[in-house]
């Protein structure tokens, strides 16, 4: 305990806050790329699963593309056995995803308490991890990385599956971190995955397979001292039955298991939806408490189902009447002993004629009667597992589910919600596609799941308006419509970036496919600013509001530029955008000056001081001139502040 709060208290993550939304609290578990935290939104104010990745991961921009676009994929998972992502983000360098909050355990944890598990529990186990996948392949995404680590078993009983896309986005980088990934999940690695990289859905059913056969038996099926031992065996030697271990595993659990886990990946089931079939057929079998179903053991041995398919046996998944033909050169004569055939063998050669034999009475009325004992058992046997255990599955199609239900159960079926998907012919909430389809068999008290109708797929065109370009892409791919024509115009409201406007408009019902056209903004128009220096401020001032700038003006006295031109222009050349502000400092022209006092001064001398103080002089006589040449007055007064060149009237006696 000591040492958990000393980690804990040395975590350099504890405490913060990311992304300046998630507080970051206990550390929950740690694993080969990332460590996970229980944290806070503090801006929903709900508590989540915090996966932080590694220190190093994030220095890589591959990884850092591909994990964002995984974690978008993964986003779009919206199903009950589906842990959900809310949210990524990048903290400087600092990779994370915020996650749905699981309380509980693991299923590692069930593994390393309760293991080795009775089968029916183990198949239930597994189902919901099934479901989980089904749902991922349906929407194309494979998970890569199914172990029971990733399997999270709430307090109340619910199997959640974590993590999805995470492993392509750790294992598409050079990063030591891949290296980290493999150790910790080879024992599951389907063998594709070890020789060339390559994974589907049948990789997960693979992986899949794997956990059943350690929940069944405690024990990974391959096991060596480096994990490359153990991929090398993942490539090189089949999975054993279970029952080597476990002797009381029924033979159908062992062919499901070794099915699931073929090393050739085109001998498993297609995806997890129809290996979560074949778990219901083997799950049905254990509730009756069988030991043994030569049939369905036959149907998932992966060996006799190959040579089912070459020799064109019906396997018993689109066989629809209960039985099989065979092509008799010739109909049976009474001397010829017809041996049946039984499900889980190779089908019989030709008829064998029996010559007839005297005999005595006795002793051929005995052979007669063992012969008809034998072959009504062999029939009976024959009748119990072709005909008796096994009816076709009605026609469900095109009903509601609750009418399917009732049609269901009165030839002894009982019906399970699958799921719901769109169509464009059945009506919304009627049943669109059964699982065994129309006419295919299917045990009597079996199960009939329904898929149901959504009705057509539509969806609303949202509003784009003001949101960012990459954002509004988003938005409509995640609700399957498609970015169109993409429009950029300078527009002075709208940011860069960001969305003018759309069509269709806003909450237009469209199908998926179908295509919005954007108009994006360039962010206001730059204009060029001209110089208007030395010229004149009223001209320049016209020009530059009519260019749709505001013009700021101040005055100054200037000793070189005349009166009413501009001194200076900021800014004077580059762009700028409407509104913005240019100024211009215009000229006053020189400063003033004092005019000098020459009242009383002979007309000579006071000429000589006005031009001297940069004045000029104009001279005008009194009425009563006396011929004295005395200033008498001057005009602008001694003292008075003129312009450098104003011109001062004297006026002499």
């Amino acid at each position: 305990m000591t040492d958990d709060v000393d980690t804990q208290v040395g975590d350099r993550l504890v405490g913060r806050v990311l992304d300046g939304r998630y507080r970051v609290g206990a550390r929950v578990a740690k694993g080969g790329m990332a460590t996970v935290y229980e944290a806070l939104d503090m801006r929903l104010d709900r508590v989540v699963a915090l996966k932080v990745m590694h220190l190093g991961l994030g220095d890589d921009a591959e990884f850092g593309r591909r994990f964002v676009a995984e974690a978008r994929a993964a986003a779009k998972l919206s199903h009950p056995n589906v842990v959900a992502v809310f949210d990524q983000g990048d903290d400087n360098g600092t990779l994370f995803l915020a996650m749905e909050y699981v309380p509980g355990r693991t299923l590692r944890d069930v593994i390393r308490q309760q293991a080795p598990l009775p089968p029916g529990r183990a198949l239930d186990l597994l189902v919901p991890v099934l479901s989980a996948l089904s749902a991922a392949h349906d929407a194309g995404i494979v998970h890569r990385d199914i172990k029971p680590e990733n399997v999270l078993i709430s307090d109340d009983g619910t199997v959640k599956v974590a993590d999805f896309g995470l492993a392509r986005a750790v294992t598409t980088t050079g990063q030591t971190a891949t290296q980290g990934l493999l150790m910790g999940t080879v024992s599951y690695l389907a063998p594709e995955l070890v020789t060339d990289g390559s994974a589907d859905a049948r990789s997960d059913v693979y992986s899949a397979g794997i956990l059943l056969y350690e929940l069944l038996t405690g024990s990974k099926p391959h096991t060596g001292d480096t994990p490359i031992q153990v991929a090398y065996a993942h490539v090189h030697a089949d999975v054993p039955p279970p029952s080597s271990l476990e002797p009381s595993i029924p033979p159908y659990v062992d062919a499901l298991v070794q099915r699931a886990t073929a090393r050739d990946r085109e001998f498993r089931p297609a995806d997890a939806r129809v290996f979560s079939r074949q778990v219901h057929r083997v799950r049905s079998a254990l509730a009756d408490g069988l030991p043994d179903d030569p049939e369905l053991t036959g149907d998932l041995t992966v060996p006799i189902q190959q040579i089912r398919e070459d020799s064109g046996y019906d396997d018993g998944y689109t066989r629809g009447d209960g039985y099989v033909e065979h092509a008799w050169q010739e109909p049976p004569r009474h001397d010829t002993i017809v041996v049946p055939f039984e499900p889980g063998r190779p089908p019989p050669g030709p008829a064998t004629r029996v010559a007839p034999q005297p005999r005595p009475k006795g002793r051929g009325l005995i052979a007669l009667i063992a012969i008809l004992a034998l072959a009504i058992g062999v029939g009976t046997a024959g009748w119990y597992y072709g005909v008796h255990r096994y009816t076709s599955t009605p026609v469900l199609l095109n009903l509601s589910a609750a009418a399917a239900t009732a049609k269901a159960e009165e030839v002894g079926l009982r019906t399970t919600a699958l799921n719901q998907d769109f169509s464009e012919s059945v009506p919304r909430g009627q049943v669109m596609q059964t699982e065994p389809a129309p006419g295919e068999r299917v045990r009597k008290d079996g199960e009939v799941g329904l898929v149901v109708s959504k009705g057509p797929e539509r969806y609303r065109v949202p509003q784009l308006a003001g949101v960012d370009i990459e954002a509004a892409k988003r938005s409509l791919e995640s609700i399957k419509l498609v970015t169109g024509r993409v429009t950029e115009n300078y527009n002075e409201t709208v940011p860069a970036g960001r969305v003018i406007a759309f069509t269709p408009k806003f909450d237009t019902v469209m199908k998926p496919g179908n295509t919005v056209n954007l108009w994006v903004s360039l962010g206001k128009r730059p204009i060029d600013v001209q110089n208007f220096t030395g010229k004149k401020a009223q001209d320049a001032n016209k020009a530059l509001r009519k260019a749709g700038f505001t013009v700021g003006r101040t005055d100054q006295y200037d000793e070189t530029v005349p009166e009413g031109q501009v001194i200076s222009q900021t800014p004077n050349s580059g762009t700028l955008f409407a509104k913005d502000k240019v100024q211009l400092v215009v000229s006053k022209g020189p400063p003033l000056r004092e005019v000098p006092d020459v009242k009383r001064k002979q007309l000579d001398e006071a000429r000589q001081i006005l031009t001297d103080a940069g004045f000029k002089v104009k001279v005008e006589k009194a009425p009563f001139n006396l011929g004295l040449n005395l200033v008498a007055g001057q005009n602008p007064g001694a003292g008075d502040k003129a312009q450098p060149g104003t011109t001062i009237t004297v006026t002499v006696l």
